[in-house]
């Protein structure tokens, strides 16, 4: 197996266990601030390429400007992201990796929690006037509901994205993971390090040594800024 949208959500949903079964109540907080943390990220360095190609951080830019598509893999599986526009404008999800990761893993509060502010948070990180909001999640639903109150959540979609700015989910699962990593450790210290060797080895049992060593190369990679 490559890297792909389920191995990133693995990597989210494992930091939820582990967390949660040593901390409790301070573990949840801890996870949903990372998964802020981790989101913001994403949103600043799209934000970065935008202004260095002198675009203006609308929404229409932020459509342009997302880091990845569905992987070939997973829409081989029937599990890319199916996502339409409901009658008031809104974005509707029906089919998302994501969700399906965390179902199969019997985590539903862990999605729940990961994905009731991920997408609002990239926003936050690339424009934090835009309004992005998401109203409800699979977890919870028949689909995701997202909006934004700042104006249409769709504008500019035509154009698809930017391939300058997509990430290879090799890099998005590197960048999840450390992002966690850096957060769990700041805030637990040392319990907080064995925390993260948990969760390393969790991937390494489930999807081989290789894959996890991949990771820690990626140890010392700014991901605050675009490259």
């Amino acid at each position: 197996m490559s890297f792909n949208e389920k191995v990133h959500a693995f990597i989210a949903a494992r930091y939820y266990v582990r967390l949660t079964e040593a901390f409790g109540r301070r573990g949840e907080m801890a996870f949903l601030h990372a998964t802020q943390y981790y989101a913001s990220q994403r949103g600043r360095r799209m934000a970065q390429r935008a202004i260095r190609d002198g675009e203006e951080l609308t929404q229409s830019t932020y459509n342009y400007y997302g880091e990845w598509v569905n992987t070939e893999e997973i829409k081989k599986q029937g599990l890319g992201n199916a996502i339409s526009k409901a009658s008031n404008g809104d974005m509707i999800i029906t089919t998302c990796p994501w969700h399906s990761q965390f179902k199969d893993m019997g985590l539903h509060d862990a999605g729940e929690l990961y994905c009731s502010d991920l997408d609002a948070a990239i926003s936050r990180g690339f424009n934090p006037k835009l309004g992005y909001e998401t109203v409800q999640t699979l977890h919870n639903a028949d689909c995701c509901i997202h909006t934004l109150h700042s104006g249409d959540i769709f504008k500019g979609s035509e154009r698809g994205k930017n391939p300058a700015g997509l990430k290879s989910f090799e890099y998005h699962c590197a960048h999840i993971y450390w992002a966690f990593n850096e957060v769990t450790k700041a805030i637990f210290l040392d319990e907080g390090k064995e925390v993260n060797i948990g969760v390393l080895n969790d991937i390494s049992d489930t999807y081989g040594s290789e894959m996890a060593d991949t990771l820690l190369k990626y140890r010392d990679t700014n991901f605050n800024v675009c490259d």
